[in-house]
């Protein structure tokens, strides 16, 4: 038997190192779980998207089917959130509903993320008399209207429809991206490592595009979560005054406005779109706020 060699040292376990990236994003992992409401809300958040997307399997009935011998009857077995005028299965259509608020609410703010990143990254990059007395003079007289409001003139300049609808509330949302993307610019422009990509001879466009829009997301994506439930909100709004969705396509807003006939008689018709959007719009903003918890790192 062989003598083991004393020249050849023991190997030693050294642990994987994390890199920065990875562990940058197991802390913001963990500032987030921490906050329960904030999981709360992307679950039901989640929840809602599933419903969305699977409205056709999971829906009982066709959410435009009419039977008249089911008029305004109350939840049941059959009809568990009742019927409504036409003697339509009301669970069918919130389910239906919540695709034309998440359609409403993703289309409205990319509308406005189109527009407003852009737009506010030259502006804050290049600043000058274009910035100052043009981009943000326009910026400040749209916000000076109510944003409701103005959807509302919008939506009655473009029609009724819910095409138009969004773009309306997507008008509405872009100055608030132009404001919040150019402070961020402003914010980064003066910082060293803008400085040394200036120095190494990199174009204005990469340095906008590779340099300074990655760390400005991050506030911007809060906004954009907390832009899609106010877009729900707006386009309810809109459809319960007449301006949005359209009959028979069935939408939270329009099924509160059928509703508001029958409160003493078939209260159900209203009350449960009402609870809907009422649970949205807070599950959607408690995970916007434990999203903005968890991407600032002063958060501890």
């Amino acid at each position: 038997m062989s003598a083991a060699n004393p020249n050849i040292e023991p190997e030693i376990y050294k642990p994987k190192e994390i890199s920065p990236r990875k562990k940058h994003y197991k802390e913001m992992a963990g500032r987030f779980f921490k906050n329960k409401l904030a999981v709360i809300g992307g679950f039901f958040t989640l929840l809602l998207i599933l419903t969305a997307l699977f409205a056709p399997v999971i829906a009982p009935q066709d959410p435009t089917a009419q039977d008249y011998s089911k008029y305004l009857q109350g939840p049941s077995s059959s009809n568990w959130f009742g019927t409504d005028d036409l003697g339509r299965d009301i669970l069918s259509r919130i389910i239906y509903g919540a695709q034309v608020s998440l359609q409403a609410g993703l289309i409205s703010v990319g509308i406005a993320l189109a527009v407003g990143i852009p737009v506010g990254l030259f502006s804050g990059y290049y600043r000058g008399v274009l910035d100052e007395f043009v981009v943000m003079r326009i910026t400040d007289a749209i916000l000076a209207f109510p944003p409701l409001v103005l959807a509302l003139a919008l939506a009655a300049v473009l029609g009724a429809g819910l095409e138009n609808a969004m773009i309306a509330i997507g008008i509405v949302f872009i100055p608030n991206f132009i404001r919040l993307m150019r402070a961020e610019v402003l914010s980064q422009r003066e910082r060293e490592y803008v400085e040394a990509a200036k120095a190494s001879g990199i174009s204005d466009f990469r340095v906008i595009f590779v340099h300074i829009l990655p760390n400005c997301l991050g506030p911007i994506l809060v906004q954009a979560t907390l832009a899609i439930a106010s877009a729900i909100i707006s386009e309810a709004s809109l459809s319960y005054l007449g301006l949005g969705t359209q009959p028979p396509t069935p939408s939270w807003g329009s099924m509160l406005s059928t509703g508001q006939g029958y409160l003493a008689d078939a209260p159900w018709i209203a009350l449960f779109p009402g609870i809907m959007i009422f649970i949205t719009v807070l599950s959607i903003n408690l995970f916007g706020d434990g999203l903005r918890d968890a991407l600032d790192p002063k958060t501890k």
